[in-house]
């Protein structure tokens, strides 16, 4: 192999010129070559001839600076896990405290874009549903985004002891998909709790539209009562409502955001209502006190829980069927529901193969079945860069 001119060019770079062109040289070697079906040691023969003739043109122009290292960076984890699993029969960790505030105004266009947000999602899920097909479990929360459900036994519903953890898969319906977490309605935030008596004369709604009436939207079923000055506190859990004779009328406050009256069925806006519906309650949730049972997934808007004895968790006797309030995060006003993902729609799922699968919410799933592309948070927990095997002898030989 004729390889003098190449051991000429890299000797007479090596004392000619300074660090950043030997840079510049190393580089254009490790360039791929143009020339397909050569080898490596092809390639440089054929190249040879033409590193003499580009030296001093490159050398002139393109290495006269110092040549820095590409480095790329990334906010996200190549692979990620979704949240764990926490079984019923053991209490909720405890969340980190934040900062809890009072009513501020710039937090009912929040509030308005965060019901705005959820209608959006719900009608867009009905007509999905009507597309896309989806089967969930007749007894645990697990669905599944295909035409068939997968093989994996993971149930934990009831008797699933029996049946070895083999799911039974449905037709989903709306529910399956948007969990409903309910709560009390109260007329006023910071009256008398409510007693195990008044159970059944409080009507319940959904948790989310409660934040969002909390933080001043104004729906004509479910009044409530708007303080403009703050309380005087007369003891530790008594007060009085402050004089507001002589504040104007509240006609003369500005306009609010209007309601959504039409929606869109479009993948990106669907996708952007469900993001949306949590950022926004989750910086409501800082501004105004949400309580959880550490036992059962019932909320209640405020800083203490109510005295309603309907716990149904594991060891309630003991309790007494009273809830263990404690602060609430997102994923006890939103639960998360996580699917399996695939990448190969056509190709069936194996439950051999299970750990080289990833998991997406439902939500995202259903819009990366229609077409949609998937946002770069969500890809650690896909496991895009993961390699399936093709069948279980070559899935036993991964390292």
């Amino acid at each position: 192999m004729n390889c003098g001119c190449l051991h000429t060019q890299f000797s007479s770079s090596a004392f000619l010129h300074s660090e950043g062109r030997n840079a510049c040289l190393k580089s254009d070697l490790l360039k791929p070559s143009t020339q397909q079906g050569l080898s490596s040691l092809d390639s440089l023969k054929s190249s040879c001839s033409s590193l003499s003739l580009q030296l001093n043109s490159r050398i002139s122009s393109e290495c006269s600076t110092h040549v820095r290292g590409l480095v790329i960076k990334c906010s996200y984890p190549q692979n990620a896990d979704p949240p764990p699993y926490h079984s019923k029969k053991e209490k909720k960790p405890f969340p980190i405290p934040i900062g809890q505030g009072l009513v501020v105004q710039r937090l009912i266009p929040v509030a308005y874009r965060v019901l705005n947000a959820r209608i959006m999602l719900i009608n867009n899920l009905k007509k999905l549903l009507k597309v896309i097909p989806i089967n969930a479990c007749k007894w645990c929360s697990e669905i599944r985004v295909r035409p068939v459900g997968h093989p994996f036994k993971s149930c934990r519903g009831p008797q699933a002891s029996i049946r070895r953890g083999v799911h039974e898969w449905r037709e989903a319906v709306l529910e399956d998909i948007l969990v409903p977490v309910e709560d009390y309605h109260l007329y006023d935030r910071l009256g008398t709790r409510i007693s195990h008596e008044e159970r059944f004369s409080i009507t319940r709604i959904p948790a989310v539209v409660e934040l969002c009436i909390q933080a001043r939207v104004d729906l004509p079923e479910y009044p409530a009562k708007r303080r403009r000055k703050p309380i005087i506190r007369i003891g530790k859990k008594e007060f009085i409502d402050a004089d507001e004779s002589e504040l104007p009328d509240r006609d003369a406050e500005a306009p609010k955001p209007e309601m959504l009256v039409r929606w869109h069925c479009l993948l990106g806006e669907h996708f952007q209502a469900g993001e949306e519906m949590r950022e926004g309650s989750k910086r409501l949730m800082k501004m105004y006190p949400v309580s959880v049972c550490g036992y059962c997934p019932e909320v209640h808007m405020g800083p203490t829980g109510h005295k309603a004895q309907n716990c149904g968790a594991h060891k309630r006797q003991q309790r007494s069927g009273q809830h263990g309030w404690q602060a609430a995060i997102l994923y006890d006003l939103n639960p998360p529901k996580y699917v399996w993902h695939v990448p190969d729609v056509n190709k069936p799922s194996e439950r051999e193969l299970r750990n080289f699968y990833g998991q997406a919410p439902a939500i995202l799933e259903l819009c990366v079945e229609a077409g949609a592309a998937v946002p770069e948070q969500y890809k650690p927990t896909m496991k895009l860069d993961v390699g399936i095997p093709k069948n279980v002898s070559e899935a036993e030989v991964v390292v």
